[in-house]
């Protein structure tokens, strides 16, 4: 069911009379994960220590164990197994903190919230890029006024505070803030401070903290940081992958990738959306003066080129809705 929804929802497209756009030009950018390992890539996030490379993950039933992928070619370059933090139940997201560390989100739930809680953990980012295993912190995190479904997380990376964003099918989801610091000790209850308009499947902090884009299948949104509260900026329009389930931004700040499901998956680059930059904010965390146009050639992250066709998107939720349900049942 996972990789028959791509392919189908691809064909139902067409039909309709829209068009699955080719793969991106090399040199964009973007890049497809060569591993035959990687089948559910559903979180990417750029490393901190290495340029060029991306952290990425598979979806459930994988174990606790993350990739660094060369974003030149596309081919794992790590392989690293956390230890001390159990078996992963439904790893959906990763992000990289100011701190040096990869937080790993083990935060889906397809139970549509049937888990009283889930896990964040937390490794030091390796100097040598080599398969290894590592010891992880685990955290535990609850939210208030009760569980949910979430698969994006995000580390802002001058606060180090970190964020999750639920899952919630009429697209009327909800940013969480957790506490200033995770506690390794007792459990980490996550505060809702925001409403995010999208049927979320990633999100991600531009590089200097003053964006925050999310993304769903066949939306997203990008939200100015405004120095803690949130407030919505612009939609954006992914490009059409039959799962699309990750986001981030390049180290410099200037490309928005987005990635997908499925073995060989591509990951498309596009232009972000101007006002970032790669500099860190100002104390606050606010918004720094804005960097300029983004660079040129391609089309903006928010614009219409790849994304799913208007005939197509009634057709393509209701694919997702089936398999989301096959899912669950899978889980039960």
């Amino acid at each position: 069911m996972r990789r028959s929804l791509a392919s189908l929802a691809g064909a139902v497209v067409l039909a309709a009379g829209g068009a699955v756009p080719a793969a991106a030009e090399e040199g964009d950018g973007s890049f497809t994960l060569r591993d035959p390992r990687i089948t559910e890539s559903s979180g990417l996030a750029a490393s901190g220590r290495h340029p060029g490379v991306y952290w990425t993950h598979n979806d459930s039933e994988d174990g606790s164990r993350v990739f660094a992928v060369d974003g030149r070619t596309g081919r794992t370059v790590a392989t690293v197994t956390l230890a001390g933090v159990g078996r992963a139940r439904d790893v959906e997201a990763v992000s990289v903190g100011p701190d040096g560390r990869v937080y790993v989100g083990d935060i889906g739930d397809n139970f549509d919230g049937g888990w009283d809680h889930v896990w964040i953990y937390a490794f030091e980012e390796p100097e040598e890029l080599r398969d290894a295993t590592v010891r992880a912190t685990q955290y535990v995190v609850r939210y208030e006024g009760g569980a949910r479904d979430a698969e994006s997380l995000a580390v802002h990376p001058r606060t180090g505070r970190v964020y999750i964003v639920d899952k919630r099918r009429g697209g009327d989801g909800r940013l969480f803030a957790g506490p200033e610091r995770l506690s390794a000790q007792g459990t980490n209850l996550f505060r809702p401070v925001a409403d995010v308009n999208v049927w979320a499947t990633d999100a991600a902090f531009s590089p200097d903290g003053s964006q925050l884009a999310v993304r769903g299948y066949l939306e997203g949104v990008l939200l100015d940081w405004n120095g803690g509260r949130p407030k919505e900026r612009e939609r954006l329009s992914p490009p059409f992958q039959g799962q699309g389930e990750s986001l981030t931004y390049s180290a410099d700040g200037r490309l928005l990738l987005f990635g997908s499901e499925g073995e060989g998956s591509r990951v498309v680059a596009r232009p972000a959306p101007e006002g970032a930059s790669a500099a860190p904010p100002d104390a606050s965390g606010g918004s720094p003066p804005s960097s300029g146009p983004s660079p040129a050639g391609g089309s903006p992250a928010g614009g219409n080129e790849g994304s799913v066709t208007l005939g197509g998107v009634a057709v393509v939720a209701a694919l997702v809705g089936v398999w989301a349900a096959a899912r669950r049942r899978r889980a039960a």
